[in-house]
C-alpha cells in the first residue's frame, strides 16, 4: 500500500533533506565570508584606535591613514620594553590571555579589573613620529556590571596625560553604564593626568560622584555606580604596575627612544 505525503517517514526525509542543505548553505557561506569578515573586523580595529586618536574621519581610507600615523609595537608588560618575540601586525594580546603558556593567573588585589588572566605581552600604538610619539594608544579592558569591557585609553607623549578614551566592547544598559559611549563623557577625559607625580606608578585617576574637582577626577556616570567603578578599576589597572605603568614610566624618564634602549637582546630572544 502506497504511503500517504503526511505519513512520519516522508515528513522526517524531508526534514532532514532540508536541514542537511541549510547546513551546507551556512558552511559555505561561513567559510567564503571568513576573509570579509577578518577585513572589516581589522578595519573596526584601526578605526577605533584612529578615533581615540583624534584622528579619525568619516569617508577617510582607514588603512591608508592607519599605516601612515600609527605605528603598532609589542612591550613586555613585565619590564615595560619592547619585545620581538612576536609579531605586532598578528599577535593578539586577548587571545593570547586565554593560553596559559602566554598569560598569567591574576587574582585577588592583583586583579581588580577582573580580568582572570592577563597576557605577558601586550600591542600599544605609537601615533607620529616612532622615537618620539605624540600619542601612545593602549589597549584596555575589565569588567563592568554585566560583562567584559574592551576598549582603547590614547596617552600623551610625555606618558602622564590622556589623550582619550573609548570602548568598542560592552554590554552596559543604555542609558545608564552604557553611556560610556557618549562622547560628551568621553571628552571629560582629555588632558587628565594618570598619575599624582611624575615619580608614582600608582595612578590616580578615577571616576567621582558630584562632579570632578581635580586634574585626576572624571565624572562618575550618572546612575551607574557599578560600571563607573569598574571603568574605574580597569583604568587604573591597566595604568598601573600589573599594567602598562613601567612603560609609561620609560616615557616619563626619558620618552621611547629610551624603552628601546633599554630593551636586551635577552628579553627579545625569549619565547611566549
Amino acid at each position: 500500500m502506497a504511503q500517504g505525503n503526511n505519513s512520519i517517514k516522508k515528513i522526517l526525509t524531508v526534514a532532514f533533506s532540508l536541514c542537511i542543505v541549510c547546513s551546507i548553505i551556512v558552511s559555505t557561506a561561513a567559510v567564503g565570508l571568513k576573509a570579509r569578515q577578518e577585513r572589516n573586523q581589522e578595519l573596526d580595529r584601526k578605526s577605533n584606535i584612529l578615533a581615540v586618536a583624534d584622528l579619525y574621519e568619516p569617508g577617510m581610507d582607514v588603512g591608508k591613514e592607519f599605516s601612515q600615523a600609527v605605528t603598532a609595537k609589542v612591550v613586555d608588560l613585565e619590564t615595560g620594553e619592547y619585545t620581538d618575540a612576536v609579531d605586532p601586525e598578528t599577535y593578539d594580546g586577548f587571545q593570547a590571555a586565554k593560553d596559559p603558556a602566554q598569560s598569567r593567573t591574576l587574582s585577588g588585589e592583583r586583579d581588580v579589573a577582573g580580568i582572570g588572566r592577563q597576557e605577558k605581552y601586550s600591542t600599544v600604538y605609537l601615533v607620529g613620529d616612532e622615537e618620539n610619539p605624540e600619542q601612545i594608544v593602549l589597549p584596555i579592558r575589565g569588567q563592568g556590571l554585566w560583562g567584559l569591557m574592551r576598549g582603547y585609553l590614547s596617552v600623551q607623549g610625555d606618558g602622564n596625560t590622556i589623550g582619550g578614551i573609548t570602548f568598542y566592547s560592552h554590554s552596559e544598559t543604555p542609558g545608564l553604564g552604557g553611556e560610556v559611549d557618549n562622547p560628551r563623557w568621553k571628552a571629560q577625559w582629555e588632558g587628565k593626568e594618570i598619575y599624582a607625580s611624575s615619580d608614582s606608578m600608582d595612578p590616580a585617576i578615577e571616576l567621582v560622584k558630584g562632579g570632578a574637582s581635580d586634574s585626576t577626577e572624571v565624572d562618575a556616570l550618572s546612575g551607574a555606580s557599578l560600571t563607573s567603578r569598574g571603568v574605574t578599576h580597569l583604568v587604573q589597572f591597566w595604568l598601573g604596575e600589573e599594567g602598562f605603568g613601567p612603560y609609561l614610566e620609560h616615557f616619563r624618564e626619558g620618552g621611547d627612544s629610551q624603552a628601546t634602549a633599554s630593551a636586551s637582546p635577552s628579553d627579545d630572544s625569549e619565547g611566549v
